[in-house]
């Protein structure tokens, strides 16, 4: 009697010890589930200053496909083969020509120039126009590079300092 009582006390805390586990699990996630606000998902769409305010899904994908296709150099929006060009805000905008919208870091993915936009880099960058050397670009559509833009613009704004390697503000 005494071992089945036992038995039964060591399952009911199990099954206890479970519920608190998956309850505390579904409350840590949705308490921790953002909304990014409208002002941060507005970003500019071309060089006519038009801008475009994407969805939270949108930008979710440009995330998921930027660490699938470019976060190997660019972690946190840094550029490991360059440490003195990040993708911050006032690095895209000094580019020749200016990288700081979606438009232009669409072209700049289909078809990659130095800083300056004295020379091509689609031998050493990856783009859609070299998916022979770079495969992880094989399959990116326009919509696809046009999230991933949104997603390097939107970071400044989401993730701070953290952004483009915590550099000041040149």
């Amino acid at each position: 009697m005494l071992i089945s009582l036992v038995n039964s006390l060591k399952k009911y805390l199990f099954f206890t010890a479970v519920l608190i586990a998956i309850t505390t699990i579904l409350w840590v996630n949705s308490a921790f589930a953002i909304e990014i606000d409208a002002a941060l998902r507005t970003v500019p769409l071309n060089a006519s200053d038009e801008q475009i305010t994407l969805e939270t899904k949108q930008i979710a994908e440009g995330q998921r496909l930027f660490n699938e296709s470019c976060v190997q150099c660019h972690l946190d929006g840094g550029t490991k083969t360059n440490p003195d060009v990040d993708l911050g805000p006032l690095a895209l905008s000094l580019a020749t020509p200016p990288r700081n919208n979606v438009e232009s870091i669409v072209d700049y993915l289909k078809s990659p120039t130095t800083y300056d936009g004295s020379e091509s880099l689609a031998e050493l960058h990856p783009s859609t126009s070299r998916s022979d050397l770079f495969p992880q670009m094989r399959n990116l559509t326009d919509s696809d590079l046009g999230v991933i833009a949104g997603y390097i613009l939107t970071q400044p704004g989401i993730s701070g300092e953290q952004w483009g390697g915590g550099k000041p503000k040149r």
